[in-house]
């Protein structure tokens, strides 16, 4: 296979030698690199899903059987194809993505598994190792969820899932266990790879990943500015939105507050009324049961504070910015926990 191909031909390529066009009366649907028919909707003929107004981002293959009922929770309505497995993949981990630049992809099959369809993220091995969190994040995301989430190196995986539907049905006993045991081991491998580096404790977790659990609620706060979010050059955006999952995942019962505390409820309003069109923003103002909030929802929050947060709201985080930016969240985050601070609901 040439080296000259793109990331995402690289992995079409591969799952039509390794998983093929059809299993039984299970086919598949897949577009050319060239094409922009990955970006519609699944239902109008392509590989993307939505639910409740959301459209997700688009898959790279989608396996389904023709004249079979499906409904459709973009459109709300039934079409005649039965998706059945929704799959990502990535060529990420041989052109070197190895932090949270994996997440970046996780919410493209994520509309799928919203529908209640098996999704599949599929990282092609390479010189960079996985990022465990994954594992934890679509394994939690199977329990919130209807369909069920499963992040694979292995494309046998997805064929033997296929010919498992292929012989026994759709949701027989025989796929649902290969895909429950299959969940476990994912389960186990973030437990004991990742869960483990936290001392198998929420609470270290929490403290190591600027978040705060309380009772029914996680909050988690992160230095990003508007122009984070208008300024093209900027990544900040593609990592809000990895870490929103994560953290919406693990903590999938709770209320979720995505806290950004240099910014203000006019630096909201205007992201709202101008970046509407840009996809990352719009699904952090979107995902369900999570909140975006600013310092002007933070009530009883202290004038010099709130000052001293308007002064970085417009610089890169290094310096003596950070050294100010760290010493406001331990305080707020002090405050909020004690209950001198409460989050606007």
């Amino acid at each position: 296979m040439s080296s000259g191909l793109s990331s995402d031909q690289i992995i079409k390529n591969q799952i039509i030698e390794e998983v093929g066009y059809q299993v039984g009366n299970i086919e598949l649907r897949i577009f050319p690199e060239s094409s922009n028919y990955d970006q519609v909707p699944f239902s109008e003929g392509g590989l993307t899903f939505g639910y409740n107004g959301v459209l997700y981002g688009s898959c790279d293959a989608v396996w389904y059987i023709d004249n079979k009922r499906f409904f459709d929770r973009y459109n709300n309505k039934y079409i005649n194809q039965q998706p059945v497995v929704a799959l990502e993949g990535t060529d990420a981990l041989q052109r070197g993505s190895s932090g949270n630049a994996q997440y970046q992809r996780f919410h493209h099959a994520l509309g799928a598994v919203k529908n209640g369809i098996i999704g599949v993220y599929y990282l092609k091995p390479g010189k960079d190792i996985m990022q465990y969190d994954l594992y934890g994040m679509a394994y939690f995301a199977s329990k919130r969820e209807q369909g069920k989430y499963l992040i694979v190196q292995d494309l046998s995986i997805v064929r033997n899932i296929l010919e498992l539907m292929n012989s026994y049905g759709v949701e027989s006993p025989q796929v649902n266990s290969y895909v429950n045991d299959y969940l476990e081991s994912m389960y186990k491998q973030w437990y004991e790879n990742k869960f483990s580096t936290y001392n198998y404790d929420w609470s270290t977790f929490a403290k190591e990943r600027s978040t705060l659990i309380l009772g029914d609620k996680v909050i988690k706060y992160a230095g990003r500015m508007k122009r984070n979010f208008t300024d093209s050059s900027q990544r900040a955006g593609h990592i809000a939105v990895g870490e929103m999952y994560l953290t919406k995942y693990y903590f999938y019962d709770k209320t979720f507050y995505y806290l950004f505390p240099r910014m203000t409820a006019e630096d909201l309003e205007y992201l709202d009324n101008h970046k509407s069109a840009d996809k990352e923003w719009f699904l952090l103002r979107n995902e369900e049961n999570v909140h975006i909030k600013t310092m002007d929802d933070l009530i009883g929050l202290p004038k010099e504070i709130k000052e001293s947060l308007i002064n970085i709201s417009e610089v890169p985080l290094k310096g003596d910015a950070l050294k100010i930016f760290n010493l406001c969240v331990k305080q707020i985050m002090t405050m909020i926990k004690s209950g001198k601070i409460k989050i606007r609901e």
